[in-house]
């Protein structure tokens, strides 16, 4: 069950940034007041992960011309994720949730030690939220394991579709 409904209100939230900041989302919408879309992806570690944000990076052109800025989030480690973003020159946020704060908010699945399978250890799974310009939610998707995420031409498709029929 989803913990929010279309339209409602996103918690705000605080997390540190590869680039070496902080960001609350709260603040960063307000200097970037477009849509927003928030995606956790499992972490530096996870091949398929690299390969979606490589692809967000090659298309950040089109959700730019779009007014909707990307903000990634990873319960890996901060290092881990500075390493990936230098080795794939990603431009948007990348920020660590080591500490499940955001993950726990937007109740993303987590893959604990006592799962029923083995898979890469405990992390984080994908999860991805467009928002608003007043930080209310357009569309949420949440996966249990790496498979059946959208794409980035399908996330192109989804902004595309919610900004035309928006009411």
């Amino acid at each position: 069950m989803s913990k929010f409904s279309l339209g409602d209100k996103i918690p705000d939230f605080t997390l540190p940034s590869v680039s070496g900041d902080e960001l609350s989302f709260e603040s960063h919408q307000k200097e970037h007041p477009n849509w927003h879309l928030i995606i956790f992806f499992r972490g530096a570690w996870c091949p398929v992960c690299v390969q979606d944000l490589k692809d967000l990076e090659e298309n950040k052109g089109f959700f730019k011309s779009k007014n909707v800025h990307l903000v990634t989030i990873s319960t890996d480690t901060l290092g881990n994720l500075k390493k990936m973003v230098e080795e794939h020159q990603l431009s948007f946020p990348v920020l660590s949730d080591e500490d499940l704060e955001a993950l726990k908010l937007f109740d993303v699945f987590y893959h604990s030690d006592d799962a029923p399978y083995e898979d890469h250890g405990a992390h984080g799974e994908p999860a991805y939220f467009l928002v608003d310009e007043k930080g209310n939610l357009l569309y949420q998707q949440k996966q249990t394991s790496p498979f059946g995420r959208p794409t980035s031409t399908e996330l192109r498709k989804i902004v595309q579709y919610i900004g035309k029929n928006l009411k």
